[in-house]
């Protein structure tokens, strides 16, 4: 049977203390105990289902955790403040001083300074790969590799990682594949393809409204309580605690997820396939001339699309800030970062998402100053929002002007 990520979701029943439909909020952080032997217990891990302070867990985070695992078919989740919470929690917990991490070369520029720049500190080590040549992820293994990290659909270039093909390579040399599925939630489950770990920053499509930065880890019970340990614990020690209120209105939205996932795509293909007919060049998964089109297909949840993300090349800064600023003022979106808004949001990533990787290192990888990163939105008539980027692009100068 196919994996059906949104079932999973909407299978869940949770009822609120007093019998609402939403679960009640926690707006605690402590709890009280019934003996001191439970409080005992529960310092050293031993007791289920009591909740000991909310930088440890919460009944609201936990709701929302087990709502993640279950879309991700993990055995449970931890929710965190941030998606950067998140991952160096999980980076944090599997390394160790003198390990190495090998990584996908084009990544979220907050990942990429936290490999290049802070995790040195303690001696970990990161060796950037193009993570679409599995046979360049083996060659850059060393007795020291710990984790293999990628992002399944890549930032900004919507590169597309081999989940399959690099859990073999991982199980293979005993590593942990963790994988961050922020750019296409239910699209592609990486879990079910061997993922070890899944992570995303809830703040982009799973949220979907921009009101809320959080970030969850998603993998096995052991992992999980690890991470949660109060000793020894990344989640824990480093306090990367998500507020039990943003956990409600998170869970509250996820639960729509499946349909907003369904129109991001239809847009976003639809846009694609006009920007690439009228000679832009574009980058899209659903593309037959994505050059992982086929890989995507095999891995991909159908009914969820492609996914809201795209690329077009427009040649050069000036005129990328010039098409963004008039699309704004045209309000076909906003000129800003993040993503999985109902409005298209656009940024060019080598000044803004991506700025912290160096100059030379993104033009090495292929990220060029006239790249525009689309997160497109959930409009309703996408004919009438692709006739007037249309027009912006002809007043200036990026296409001839339609002869009439």
């Amino acid at each position: 049977m196919a994996f059906k990520p949104a079932n999973n979701i909407q299978d869940l029943q949770y009822f609120g203390e007093f019998g609402g439909v939403n679960p009640s909020i926690s707006d605690s952080s402590t709890y009280t105990f019934l003996s001191a032997k439970t409080m005992f217990d529960t310092f050293e891990g031993n007791a289920d289902g009591c909740y000991l302070y909310s930088r440890h867990s919460s009944p609201s985070n936990l709701y929302l955790g087990e709502a993640l695992a279950a879309m991700e078919g993990t055995e449970t989740a931890c929710v965190t403040a941030s998606g950067m919470g998140a991952i160096t929690s999980v980076l944090l917990q599997l390394c160790e001083s003198g390990d190495h991490v090998v990584s996908c070369r084009t990544i979220y520029g907050g990942t990429y300074t936290f490999l290049k720049n802070f995790i040195p500190r303690f001696n970990i080590s990161t060796s950037f790969v193009d993570i679409t040549n599995l046979e360049a992820v083996e060659q850059a293994l060393t007795t020291k590799t710990k984790v293999i990290y990628c992002e399944t659909v890549s930032n900004p270039l919507l590169e597309v990682a081999d989940i399959k093909g690099l859990s073999k390579i991982a199980k293979a040399h005993n590593l942990k594949l963790v994988v961050d599925n922020t750019f296409s939630p239910l699209s592609i489950s990486p879990k079910p393809l061997g993922a070890d770990v899944v992570v995303h920053s809830l703040t982009k499509f799973i949220n979907g409204a921009s009101d809320t930065v959080g970030g969850v880890v998603c993998g096995t019970q052991d992992f999980i309580n690890d991470l949660r340990n109060v000793n020894t614990g990344a989640a824990m020690l480093l306090g990367p605690t998500m507020d039990s209120l943003r956990a409600a209105s998170i869970l509250k939205n996820l639960r729509t997820l499946h349909i907003r996932m369904q129109q991001h795509s239809k847009n976003a293909l639809y846009l694609a396939e006009k920007f690439e007919a009228d000679g832009l060049k574009t980058v899209y998964p659903g593309l037959a001339s994505h050059p992982s089109h086929n890989l995507f297909k095999s891995m991909m949840n159908e009914t969820y699309g492609f996914g809201g993300m795209l690329t077009i090349d427009v040649g050069n800064l000036d005129t990328a800030n010039a098409l963004m600023e008039l699309m704004q003022h045209k309000n076909l979106g906003y000129l800003a970062v993040s993503l999985g808004f109902y409005k298209t949001l656009f940024s060019a990533p080598g000044t803004s998402t991506s700025s912290e990787i160096p100059l030379e290192e993104q033009h090495a990888m292929g990220l060029s100053d006239g790249l525009i990163r689309f997160s497109i939105g959930l409009d309703a008539d996408i004919e009438r929002t692709y006739k007037t980027m249309r027009k912006c692009m002809e007043e200036l100068g990026i296409l001839e002007a339609t002869m009439v």
